[in-house]
């Protein structure tokens, strides 16, 4: 049987989308990279391009990224950078997404708003009418984790605590099904506000630019209407 024959579609889907997010790389550029299935796609082939160096949002790409001598930068020592590049969970027709599958919602979310340009690497399965089928990851101080719970389901959601998950910042998540996301900018600050939250997997105030969705028919570019940074 041909190699053909025992490829994931999802999985080709990803490697064409990574593929075609190459093109908003420049060379000597400082790229912020995401972290995801779909971006160690992206990861991969990074040594096709003339990267300077990468600022990671999370320790499992950064030890990727290290692994190909892709030099790492601290985001403090480069101020803004001009492109990040990641995946989302779920993206609406604006560019409002959920992300934090993976528990680096907080830093993905630092590098994000540190970024003129978000460019956001989907397949078609994740885009949706409206956020909230897939769970708003919630960072928590460990310490604030039951009353966080309390307040979340007051919210009308239904916290599950991570169990056996630490974040890069040493705090717990957790993942809130049942959410309202109605109005995605007001949800995000409303769960940013609880005292004890470090951050919320809803990116609607650092929301996607450009979004590159993966299809049988191939990968088509979707610009979002907002004001650039």
């Amino acid at each position: 049987m041909s190699n053909t024959a025992h490829t994931d579609p999802k999985l080709a889907q990803k490697q064409a989308v990574a593929k075609s997010a190459l093109a908003y790389i420049e060379d000597g550029m400082i790229l912020g990279v995401g972290t995801g299935s779909t971006v160690n796609c992206l990861i991969e082939l990074l040594p096709q391009v003339r990267l300077k160096g990468a600022v990671a949002s999370s320790q499992v790409t950064e030890d990727k990224l290290r692994a190909l001598g892709i030099e790492i930068f601290d985001l403090n020592a480069v101020g803004e950078l001009d492109l990040y590049i990641d995946g989302a969970d779920e993206i609406d027709a604006h560019g409002n997404m959920i992300k934090g599958g993976g528990g680096a919602l907080t830093r993905e979310k630092i590098v994000a708003v540190a970024s003129k340009r978000f460019v956001c690497m989907v397949d078609d399965s994740k885009t949706v009418a409206k956020l909230g089928k897939f769970p708003v990851a919630v960072e928590v101080l460990p310490q604030a984790r039951s009353y966080v719970a309390r307040e979340l389901v007051k919210l009308g959601g239904e916290p599950v605590y991570r169990e056996g998950f630490v974040t890069d910042y040493g705090n717990v998540i957790l993942d809130t099904y049942d959410l309202d996301i109605t109005d995605p900018a007001e949800l995000e600050s409303t769960l940013n506000n609880i005292v004890g939250v470090v951050c919320n997997g809803i990116f609607a105030s650092q929301s996607a630019h450009i979004m590159l969705k993966a299809g049988d028919d191939g990968v088509s570019t979707v610009k979002f209407d907002k004001t650039t940074k």
